[in-house]
């Protein structure tokens, strides 16, 4: 799964115009969030990309623009 969300992070990256220029600021709890970033590590990811990956599919399956 994450291999093709790092494709997907590939793919958008060439073709995407628009700069990266915002921020989401989000509050969890410590320990979800050490285990988020320590399962991304192990995964060859890291959480921003995941979560940047995961607004794109929200708002894409819901086809919001």
């Amino acid at each position: 799964m994450a291999d093709q969300r790092k494709a997907d992070s590939n793919v958008s990256r060439k073709t995407a115009k628009a700069k990266k220029d915002s921020q989401l600021l989000i509050r969890i709890n410590g320990e979800e969030r050490d285990k988020f970033v320590a399962l991304c590590s192990s995964l060859d990811t890291n959480a921003a990309r995941e979560i940047r990956w995961f607004i794109r599919r929200f708002v894409e399956e819901r086809g919001q623009s």
